[in-house]
């Protein structure tokens, strides 16, 4: 991230990179294939780290799944801003198609997490449909990470305050958009007309 920051481009070889910090190439190939894992790999760590700092806290555990991930998420950009210069280089490039390759890892570990959460949603007493729905709601969430992304790295206002009440604001949303209550409410609603339906005829 450094040699980044400081020559505004990767390293043009891993032999430079490595003899230029002190170590073998070969040692290198033990951890990275090359230069795209090891940047691929950065941003996953932004992700372990904020789930390392979320199972410190004795409170997220007790948290229901709407505060864990509003606590995932402010936990997640401070460590995106502790970071800011190196984010922004990766992912402010001329390609956005590379700068969402290097989201690779986190993505699978965001969607993992998101179905890890106890996000109450419709049933479906439909197998295919119970994985489709699935999918959804990761996918929901996964474009939700990616849009308040874009909103901090366009944000200037101090300490990033506007992006601190788009979180709460979007995950709040998010979860009022699928409050199942209601929605229950109204099918056991149209049950019961159906039944009355049925033994009135």
């Amino acid at each position: 991230m450094a040699y980044v920051l400081e020559h505004n481009h990767v390293p043009k070889s891993i032999y430079k990179f490595a003899t230029s910090n002190g170590f073998e190439e070969a040692e290198f190939y033990t951890f990275f294939a090359n230069f795209e894992v090891l940047e691929n790999t950065i941003f996953s760590l932004f992700f372990t780290n904020t789930i390392e700092a979320l199972e410190e806290s004795k409170d997220y555990s007790t948290y229901d799944s709407r505060n864990q991930l509003l606590s995932f998420y402010f936990t997640f950009f401070e460590n995106l801003t502790a970071n800011r210069s190196y984010v922004v280089h990766a992912l402010n490039g001329s390609n956005q198609l590379e700068g969402l390759k290097k989201l690779k890892g986190l993505r699978a570990k965001f969607l993992n997490y998101i179905d890890q959460l106890d996000i109450e949603v419709l049933q479906i007493k439909n197998k295919q449909l119970e994985q489709i729905k699935d999918s959804v709601v990761q996918e929901t969430y996964w474009i939700q990470l990616m849009l308040t992304l874009k909103f901090w790295l366009d944000d200037t206002s101090t300490s990033f305050e506007k992006t601190d009440i788009f979180i709460e604001k979007s995950i709040n949303a998010s979860f009022d958009l699928i409050n199942i209550s209601p929605l229950k409410s109204f099918v056991d609603f149209g049950k019961f007309l159906i039944k009355e339906k049925i033994s009135m005829n």
